[in-house]
């Protein structure tokens, strides 16, 4: 945890904080404060919302036991920069969804798309993973790792045409559409400038199908060499090649 993230519930004072959740037992357990210390903290906010200019700064430590840590924070900096990039992706199983939002929230992602196709189990879709409760939990790390205050988007497309056809249909008309695919013709482009989408497949990639379906409707299919990668490996090594 790089940053002790800050929800607007917690503030007591106008300028003080009560934390009693894991965030407390991180700061007891791994980061040893005591009063006097101070830590990187900044303030959560939703994507799409016009927050203030500072919502990364630093907090005091007050008082702190197995009750509650009370800081004070003084909040002074703009978060980092976003990522132009919209990450599309077959919704992987549950442990992978997790890292996916992880890793990509720290690398500055705000907008996660995931969509079925025929290798996606149906039984993804019910999964607990997907509660609202359970999709913010793993961005909020990821942002805690990269010092970062917006939460991502995170929309759920539960068919393949449609999402293809029609959610992509107005994104395509302002970006380019990436779809990363060892069968790809090209490969993966280094240091892009400007927005994109970029589609990943689920384990085992796409079917002939959808892959023909999605050159198609314009969207170029770019690989990364002979090696396949699980996929949030390739959300890691294609955003960075990307960036």
């Amino acid at each position: 945890m790089n940053l002790i993230s800050l929800e607007p519930s917690d503030f007591v004072a106008d300028d003080q904080v009560m934390l009693r959740d894991r965030r407390l037992e991180h700061a007891r357990k791994h980061l040893g404060l005591a009063p006097g210390d101070r830590v990187r903290v900044g303030l959560l906010e939703p994507l799409g919302a016009e927050p203030p200019s500072a919502q990364i700064g630093e907090g005091e430590v007050l008082a702190i036991d197995r009750e509650g840590l009370l800081l004070r924070v003084r909040l002074s900096e703009p978060p980092p920069p976003a990522s132009p990039i919209i990450l599309a992706i077959a919704l992987p199983r549950p442990p992978t969804l997790d890292k996916v939002l992880q890793h990509g929230t720290a690398m500055g992602i705000k907008r996660f798309l995931f969509f079925h196709t025929r290798r996606t189990e149906k039984s993804y879709w019910q999964a607990s993973a997907l509660e609202p409760a359970a999709l913010r939990h793993a961005m909020v790390l990821g942002l805690e790792q990269a010092r970062d205050t917006v939460v991502p988007e995170v929309e759920l497309h539960p068919r393949f045409l449609p999402f293809v056809e029609d959610r992509l249909a107005p994104l395509r008309a302002s970006m380019p559409v990436l779809v990363g695919d060892p069968e790809g013709a090209e490969a993966c482009p280094r240091a892009h400038e400007g927005p994109l989408v970029l589609v990943i497949g689920p384990e085992g990639g796409f079917v002939e199908f959808e892959r023909e379906r999605l050159r198609e409707l314009g969207d170029r299919l770019v690989h990364l060499g002979p090696r396949i990668l699980r996929v949030e490996a390739a959300v890691i090594a294609i955003l960075g090649r990307l960036g």
